[in-house]
């Protein structure tokens, strides 16, 4: 790995293409490296995860309207939409849209977290459909998939943006860009002309995820993916972008993130060095910020310790800065004490979700949001009497670049009316790669099975899986294979209309 250091510059100073972020990101995108063998191995899990959490999500409401959306745009060759089978194709921009938004829905699949945060499984929904509509092989998925990964890792790793309080979609439109051109094939001039485009167009503030949190969260994601594709089809007619977009004058750094003085680190493989960032990343065994897994499963290696949880006094959390500010008490937000909150923001509320874990040992990624299950009086009460503190150390340890101390937990203090403490500590989730019980291929493939009980036929279920483990084998017919049919009234009703339904008599319009 070579580290980039990446500043604002005068117009009048020319900064060369070549010394350009965009450039070298696209460098890197198109360097035609082969893969090492576990790279597909991780790139099939997470395709599995995916589509796990996307068959889960299938009748919600969000992601109904999603799809609605994407159906009213058919297209020939096209991309698959999740749950309405392969024989339907629409626009692969809209094939992103409604799979990015499914995948993203309950919070639920993979995560890498450094100066910044991501999912980066969100690169797979626009990568796939472009290469179902344009007719590539599996292998030439895999090396988009893992040049997607790579270039979103190592923007979190070196450029912080939530602490200028912009959306971490901001990496994800440049990577999911460079992600579809190295699929391609695509020209370095080309690829950093999308990576460029990518960024502008989706620099958005984090109130997406402050305050009384929306379905938008789900959607913000999908909408990055959405805007990479397009940038991609406009680069390819000839169409440039603002250039030099990260260390122009009036650029990304000067006026959206540190400012003219600001200088920033970026690691990135050598030319005809490995992509391997997807190894570095995680995903999740509970459906709730990442922040609140190792915090899960201390609730509930915690729980046996506590006779009598209505004799809890307090409980303080003592942990990370992220943790404290953005899924904490430190983030001042009332609603993530509110029983009638959104379950977008209870998720983003370690008072409930460890509260919760308590009482139930657990979590379910439905049961676990019921609104009958956070109006609990003894939940409640339970909630209210959990805050969070920052920690120095474990603030220290969740920024470490080394992988054996880098931390995502934190230390708990469980103070009882009688005086008592108990207090017990869990630095990851058991599902991490370092962590008690690590992901494996079958895990996934347990989790893709439980969450697609009772929605996806057994039968499409093991077809599905049988498809992801031929992936680099697969050849472009058969790329259709990658998504899930369900049957009509596992998909929900869609009872709003918009423009797209306009034309169709809907709700009354003609």
């Amino acid at each position: 790995m070579k580290s980039h250091r990446v500043r604002t510059h005068k117009s009048v100073e020319h900064l060369a293409r070549e010394d350009q972020l965009a450039w070298k990101l696209a460098s890197v995108a198109v360097d035609d490296v082969a893969l090492e063998p576990e790279v597909p191995e991780m790139i099939g899990n997470r395709i599995l995860d995916n589509a796990a959490v996307a068959a889960a999500s299938l009748a919600r409401r969000p992601v109904a309207n999603a799809r609605s959306q994407a159906l009213a745009h058919p297209f020939q060759p096209g991309a698959t939409v999740f749950g309405v089978g392969p024989q339907r194709r629409v626009s692969p921009e809209w094939a992103a849209w409604a799979n990015g938004v499914a995948v993203r829905e309950l919070d639920f699949h993979d995560t890498f977290l450094a100066a910044d945060y991501s999912h980066p499984g969100d690169n797979i929904p626009p990568i796939l459909a472009v290469a179902q509509h344009c007719g590539l092989s599996g292998a030439a998925l895999a090396k988009g998939i893992a040049a997607g990964y790579e270039i979103q890792v190592n923007l979190v790793k070196g450029i912080c943006l939530h602490e200028h309080k912009i959306d971490h979609i901001a990496h994800l439109g440049p990577s999911a860009a460079a992600g579809i051109g190295a699929a391609l094939g695509l020209p370095v001039e080309t690829v950093y002309q999308a990576v460029q485009q990518a960024l502008h167009v989706t620099t958005t503030t984090r109130q997406s995820r402050k305050g009384e949190i929306s379905s938008w969260k789900a959607y913000a994601p999908a909408f990055a993916g959405k805007m990479a594709v397009e940038a991609v089809d406009r680069v390819m007619r000839g169409e440039g972008a603002p250039s030099p977009a990260w260390e122009g004058e009036d650029g990304f750094i000067a006026y959206l993130l540190g400012g003219p003085g600001s200088e920033y680190t970026v690691p990135l493989p050598e030319k005809g060095e490995a992509k391997r960032a997807i190894l570095d990343t995680y995903t999740k065994e509970h459906s709730a910020e990442y922040q609140s897994q190792a915090l899960i499963d201390l609730a509930r290696r915690m729980r046996g310790r506590i006779r009598d949880l209505s004799s809890v006094k307090s409980i303080v959390i003592h942990t990370s800065h992220h943790t404290h500010n953005v899924i904490g008490t430190g983030a001042n937000d009332p609603q993530k004490m509110d029983p009638g909150a959104s379950r977008e923001t209870l998720d983003h509320s370690i008072m409930y979700i460890f509260a919760v874990a308590l009482e139930d040992g657990g979590w379910h990624h439905e049961r676990s949001y019921a609104p009958e299950r956070a109006g609990r009086a003894e939940t409640i009460a339970l909630w209210h009497r959990i805050s969070t503190v920052e920690d120095p150390e474990w603030t220290r340890r969740y920024h470490s670049r080394d992988p054996g101390e880098k931390a995502f937990g934190g230390r708990v203090v469980v103070t009882l009316q009688d005086g008592t403490t108990i207090e017990d500590e869990l630095a990851v989730a058991d599902a991490h790669p370092l962590g008690a019980r690590p992901f494996t291929r079958p895990d996934y493939i347990n989790k893709f099975r439980s969450l697609c009980d009772g929605i996806v036929a057994e039968a499409e279920q093991a077809r599905f899986i049988a498809t992801v483990e031929r992936l680099v084998e697969l050849r472009p017919d058969e790329l259709a294979g990658l998504t899930f049919t369900v049957a009509p009234e596992r998909l929900g009703e869609v009872a709003a209309f918009g423009i797209f339904d306009w034309n169709r008599g809907s709700g009354g319009m003609s």
